[in-house]
């Protein structure tokens, strides 16, 4: 790709829905009418080039119009930001959403990742390839066409497909408990629209994340603000800055993605950086295998996190904030865009907010298909316009982060807590739970659970009750292990399952609690396409900026197929210590945390003998929890 804009124009619906993103031209560095003060630098031009942050909702825009990212379109996009085509280009093909060669208008992308294979992915794939021909459509033809996706977060209703649709009026898709038929429906324009699933725990007492989960419209400020929505707010003001960071701190909240970082200890330190303005980004780009929790949230209870953004952004200064959600969850995206629409005619979000010199906005910027990108920094510049590659720390985001300023980054799961803490009082809060895990957690289970779906369960009970919460095993199998936090977690054994669900009781046993996710493996599993999906997995999302991660994933693939196929190079012994020692390299000088994780679970199922030596058998079954 060449570092000149080339002649190709785009179509004129490819140029429509380019501008409707980047708003009409407004001087020759963006595409207008040339003048003579255009000849050189101006402050037009300065002002095109500071508009980088929009090459990606641009790129979405042109794929959604044609299906894919032409050349024209690129162009357009590169003459409007005054970006150099070979850089827009390096961002275009970072992305699984996008495509820079032709596709397709309609593409059904099936997922056949950890908990979508264990209900029925690979036999959906073979429906597609009858029904359709070969992944990526026919060769020459113009119809559908489908392709192998990794996680879509619809786990607790696998199998899952997303069907998208290009043209001037694009449209997407959910499609759970996917068959070939309900697939071709909707790829022919028919089937219904995905909807949030009736949760597990609808309607339980004592509940706090989900109490408004199946009882209030999402799409209702009214109904949000009747369910006691906006009262944490209101409350905070009253606190002040100060209070809310004091309340924050007394909780002893962690992050819920899995860092389990202290909350009160992030935010003291962006409120009190003297560097100006201040950003809040939350991190709704949940693509560990395994996790929807925040999904959920998304969809079901949007007014709550934007109230938890406002409160974020009171007590730390922040003037703006920003959504980024995975590219996947085109009803999540929906849901929060109508939230973020009816606060700001209420007054409150904008200029000023509950009629408070608070001056607090919100936008929400979509990815495009890039697990790297739930990594902070990577997100960034994601959000910068360039490609998601992770950043060296220090700096931390605290002090660099988001165009270079002061950052305050939590997840979904990690700002919803903040209601009740503010609402309640810190020090109530840290009176539930564990010493050092307070509170309530959201777990993920799926897979061969009788009951998958989303749990809200006090940090200290036990991952026993957890299962016997769900149903236990499916068909009344026995259970033969449990993946704990997803696929950068731990395979727990059946003899493990009495483990205290908290941050120091899994710490103990040299597991994670990660994301949330419980992924039941009953006795008919295949251990070995499991660990060999999070091997591909990883080999697949490792952005490839540094040697250990890039080289390392492959490496780590490759032995673990020659000791599956008893093809060894030595013996299998040593073959696992070459798998032990790429582990350790990818988690001492990988920069970011996938290299630094994407051993733990491969380790964990040959540490424990999951897997076997030569041959893909299920592993013994174990006691029924």
């Amino acid at each position: 790709m060449d570092l000149r804009i080339g002649s190709t124009p785009p179509s004129e619906s490819e140029r429509r829905a380019i501008d409707a993103v980047l708003g009409p031209p407004a001087s020759g560095w963006e595409g207008g009418e040339r003048a003579a003060a255009d000849g050189r630098m101006s402050v037009a031009g300065q002002v095109a080039r500071a508009r980088r942050h929009l090459l990606l909702p641009a790129l979405q825009a042109a794929q959604s119009s044609a299906g894919w990212v032409s050349p024209g379109a690129l162009n357009h996009i590169c003459r409007r930001l005054t970006v150099p085509p070979a850089e827009a280009w390096g961002v275009a093909t970072f992305y699984a959403l996008l495509s820079v060669e032709p596709r397709a208008a309609v593409v059904a992308h099936l997922c056949d990742d950890l908990a979508c294979r264990l209900r029925g992915a690979e036999e959906l794939c073979r429906g597609m390839e009858r029904a359709l021909g070969p992944e990526g459509g026919k060769s020459g033809g113009s119809g559908p066409a489908w392709f192998r996706s990794p996680c879509l977060g619809l786990c607790d209703r696998a199998p899952a497909a997303l069907v998208t649709r290009a043209g001037d009026r694009p449209r997407e898709q959910a499609i759970t408990g996917a068959t070939p038929e309900g697939v071709s429906a909707a790829l022919d324009g028919r089937g219904s629209e995905g909807s949030t699933a009736r949760l597990p725990q609808f309607g339980e007492p004592g509940l706090r994340l989900l109490r408004r989960v199946g009882r209030v419209d999402p799409t209702s400020l009214d109904d949000y603000r009747a369910q006691g929505g906006y009262a944490a707010l209101r409350q905070a003001i009253s606190l002040g800055p100060a209070g809310v960071l004091r309340e924050v701190t007394d909780s002893k909240l962690v992050g819920r993605g899995g860092a389990a970082f202290p909350t009160g200890r992030k935010w003291e330190a962006v409120a009190r950086n003297p560097a100006r303005p201040h950003h809040l980004v939350c991190n709704a780009d949940e693509s560990e295998p395994g996790t929807f929790k925040d999904r959920v949230l998304m969809e079901a209870d949007p007014f709550a996190i934007i109230e938890a953004m406002t409160v974020a952004a009171y007590a730390t200064g922040c003037a703006r904030g920003w959504i980024y959600v995975r590219g996947e969850y085109a009803l999540a995206v929906e849901r929060l865009a109508g939230a973020i629409a009816a606060a700001r005619v209420r007054g409150l979000l904008g200029d000023t907010v509950m009629g408070q010199p608070l001056a607090f906005d919100i936008e929400i910027r979509r990815g495009a298909g890039a697990y790297i990108c739930g990594e902070e920094t990577a997100l960034f510049n994601s959000i910068e316009g360039f490609r998601g590659e992770p950043r060296n720390k220090p700096p931390f985001p605290v002090d660099v982060g988001l165009f270079g300023k002061p950052t305050l980054v939590n997840n979904v799961e990690t700002l919803v807590n903040v209601l009740e803490i503010v609402r309640d009082g810190g020090p109530r809060y840290a009176a539930a739970g564990t010493a050092g895990s307070t509170g309530t957690k959201l777990y993920c289970v799926s897979g061969c659970a009788a009951r998958p779906g989303l749990y809200e369960m006090p940090f200290g009970v036990t991952l026993r009750q957890l299962i016997d919460r769900a149903g236990g095993v499916r068909d009344g199998r026995s259970l033969q292990a449990v993946l704990l936090g997803g696929a950068a977690g731990t395979f727990l054994t059946p003899a493990e399952i009495d483990v205290t669900l908290s941050f120091e009781g899994t710490r103990a046993i040299g597991a994670s609690l990660g994301s949330g996710v419980v992924l039941l493996l009953d006795d008919r599993v295949d251990l070995w396409d499991q660990v060999l999906r999070i091997a591909s997995f990883f080999r697949d999302e490792s952005c490839g900026q540094c040697v250990p991660c890039r080289v390392g994933t492959v490496r780590q693939e490759e032995a673990l197929q020659r000791i599956r196929a008893g093809r060894t190079i030595g013996s299998r012994a040593d073959e696992v210590l070459l798998v032990a020692d790429l582990a350790q390299v990818m988690r001492d000088a990988s920069i970011c945390g996938l290299g630094q994780t994407a051993s733990a679970a491969v380790q964990s199922a040959l540490e424990k003998g999951l897997i076997g030596g030569d041959r893909a058998t299920p592993g013994a079954a174990g006691p029924r929890p």
